[in-house]
């Protein structure tokens, strides 16, 4: 069980990352760096470890992405950094996230993250509500201009998705929790076990600090709203169970996943990975308008996970307690999911788990923010329509695609537009 939820891809060697280091062409206005959120100057970097420059590689990353070291790993970087490298189109592009990878796991092993230093003092007090990519970001940024910036995470453990939400094939915790470490490295105190509205007041907030930068993500996953749904397993949790504590996890042998985004995928990966004879995918619509990466989708078919399409859970079926089916209908597309009547059937299962989303952030009331389709608004500079309050990370993503290193980016964006507001307010 062990071996089969390790992370997918073995760390390069050190001959395997200078081969690699030395095909980059090191374009000048490089394509690649154009693709990356954070705009990571990738030719600097990977030019770095081709002369065997590791501190300065890290360095090179770490100047425009604090979180580095999970990005290397979760980005999806054939739709980005690798996707636009000119070796691409008639050769194979370079492995930019392995090669960050590589000089990320080399700062950390040896001690190297300890360069990273606070700006001198500016007594200004910053608080970050969630420990995930975006918050982490912002509060690294604003620590190493001087300020004093408090987390809180209503959590045990600091992170975010990256912590709880992404399959140790692509991210171990303990990457997660080693950039949460260098974090507080800066000075950031973080605060675990914290709940806005409960622990601490909105009034509280606003009254004891010069700005607020909220990296809440979003919500618990929506109901089905169909019968037996209590015996159906929570996605986000099956991930968190399966990075924390995998000895939980019993496997089906029949499992089904209801959804078609990316996390969903993970869900099947991670039953796949941990036994389950047959994994099926569920989803309403057609695979053109699933919302998982085209790669992922290549990579979990790989797997050996199957899928149904145009297909909607009605009701599930259990004897004495015990999953043994999903009904379904089947459905059509008019544009959008359509029941078929008389098209009723029964998928045989022995465990369901769900994974259709997540409903949008409760602190946007808690605090009377203005939202865009129940996700907070903000202006340019991340500012929520409440002065002095700032957002980013999943919680704003109501446009575009929601991602770590989005996330990160926002984190940076915002840094920068609340130093320069409470600077100015002197």
């Amino acid at each position: 069980m062990t071996n089969a939820l390790t992370e997918q891809f073995p760390p390069l060697t050190t001959h395997e990352a200078l081969v690699e280091a030395n095909r980059c062409l090191y374009c000048y206005d490089a394509p690649c760096t154009q693709a990356c959120p954070t705009h990571i100057d990738i030719p600097r970097f990977i030019k770095k470890i081709a002369t065997a420059n590791m501190l300065g590689s890290a360095t090179t990353i770490l100047s425009s992405n604090l979180l580095g070291a999970t990005c290397a790993r979760v980005c999806p970087v054939q739709e980005l950094c690798e996707g636009a490298c000119v070796l691409g189109s008639e050769h194979k592009p370079i492995t930019i996230g392995r090669l960050q990878r590589h000089a990320m796991d080399h700062a950390f092993n040896h001690g190297l993250n300890g360069f990273l230093k606070p700006g001198p003092a500016t007594g200004k007090r910053i608080a970050v509500i969630g420990a995930g990519p975006a918050g982490l970001s912002c509060a690294g940024e604003l620590a190493r201009r001087g300020h004093h910036v408090t987390i809180f995470e209503k959590r045990e453990l600091a992170g975010g998705l990256s912590t709880y939400g992404i399959i140790v094939l692509r991210e171990p915790v303990e990457i997660a929790l080693a950039e949460a470490d260098m974090i507080r490295q800066l000075g950031v105190d973080i605060q675990t076990g914290v709940d806005i509205g409960r622990d601490i007041t909105a009034a509280d907030l606003q009254s004891q600090f010069d700005a607020v930068f909220l990296s809440v993500g979003l919500g618990a996953s929506p109901s089905l709203g169909i019968p037996g749904e209590d015996h159906v397993l929570d996605g986000l949790d099956y991930i968190s169970r399966s990075k924390l504590d995998p000895a939980s996890l019993l496997p089906g042998r029949s499992v089904l996943v209801i959804g078609a985004g990316n996390t969903a995928i993970d869900c099947a990966t991670v039953a796949k990975r941990l036994g389950s004879q047959q994994v099926t995918m569920i989803y309403r619509r057609t695979e053109r308008e699933m919302t998982a990466y085209d790669h992922e989708y290549s990579f979990v078919k790989n797997e050996g996970v199957s899928f149904e399409f145009l297909a909607q859970p009605v009701r599930v079926i259990s004897e004495n307690g015990v999953v043994t089916g999903l009904a379904c209908v089947r459905t059509r597309l008019t544009p959008h999911p359509e029941p078929i009547e008389g098209s009723a059937f029964i998928l045989p299962a022995d465990q369901i788990i769900k994974a259709i989303g997540q409903n949008r952030p409760s602190i946007a009331v808690l605090l009377g923010l203005a939202t865009e389709r129940g996700l907070i608004g903000v202006n340019a500079d991340l500012e929520t329509s409440t002065p002095g309050i700032y957002a980013g990370g999943d919680c704003i993503r109501a446009k575009g695609a929601a991602s770590t290193v989005m996330a990160v980016q926002d984190g940076k964006l915002a840094a920068t537009a609340i130093h320069n507001k409470v600077m100015a307010n002197g």
